[in-house]
Formats: structure tokens, sequence, C-alpha cells
């Protein structure tokens, strides 16, 4: 992830406000360093419940640039995140990752996805246990 949070980096940098001091410029730098690798790191530890991560990271790092460069930033941002999000999702199919903290596959009732572990080896809470089918009555069937 460290790959397309520095890609993302390098392609807006040059892009940030050209009007503020030099010291300001390489705080700004550091923000947008940071804010672009605090995304990748989230998106890569959870990525089933960071719903729009472009358009958070874009809202996060927003105002360190002028308006006539927001389009430019906007556009990388949602390449950048776009990339990454093809890339763990096809990770996650191959096997390779989880898909992030393992979550019970129950909904509660009020139509929430429960945020549970479930039990080792199982895809179930121990409030949901219940609703595994048997290895037995799978096998029969």
């Amino acid at each position: 992830m460290y790959q397309y949070s520095r890609a993302i980096y390098r392609s807006i940098k040059d892009l940030i406000d050209p009007y503020a001091d030099k010291s300001m410029q390489l705080e700004f730098r550091r923000s947008v360093l940071y804010e672009c690798e605090q995304t990748m790191e989230r998106l890569a530890e959870d990525p089933h419940y960071f719903a729009c991560p472009d358009r958070t990271l874009f809202a996060d790092i927003r105002r360190y640039f002028p308006i006539t460069a927001q389009a430019q930033v906007a556009w990388s941002v949602r390449e950048g995140v776009g990339a990454a999000t093809a890339f763990i999702e096809e990770q996650v199919e191959a096997g390779f990752l989880d898909g992030g903290v393992a979550r019970c596959h129950a909904t509660t009732r009020k139509g929430k996805a429960c945020q549970r572990t479930p039990l080792p080896g199982r895809d179930y809470c121990p409030s949901h246990q219940h609703l595994e089918q048997p290895a037995a009555a799978t096998v029969a069937a």
C-alpha cells in the first residue's frame, strides 16, 4: 500500500499552494503525505467498512491546494485510490488477504452486519453460532 500512497503524493505534491511560504509548503507536503498514508492504511486494514475512500482523502487534503488545482487533485486521488482498491480486491479474491478483520456473517435485528469476531474456524460469533449449518447436515444434503 506504500506504493499507492506515494504515487498519489508524487502526482499532487507540486500542486500544493504555490503562494504559501516555503516553511508552510513543507508542512503542507508533510500533511498531504500523512493523509495519503493514513487512507491507504485504513483501506488495507478494513476495506469492507471504508466507504468512499477517495472522497474522504480528497476532503482531508483539499485545503492545501489552490482552487485552480483541485480538479486535478481530485482526479489523481480518485485514480490512485481506485487502483489501490482494485489491488486489494484481487488479493482478497486470491486468498492472500483476509479482507481485514474477520466479522460474523449474521445480521442484527436492525438489519446491520454483526460487528463481533467469529469463533475460530467458523463464520459466526458466539451469539449467532446457532445459524451455522452442522457439518453432517451439509454433507448429507
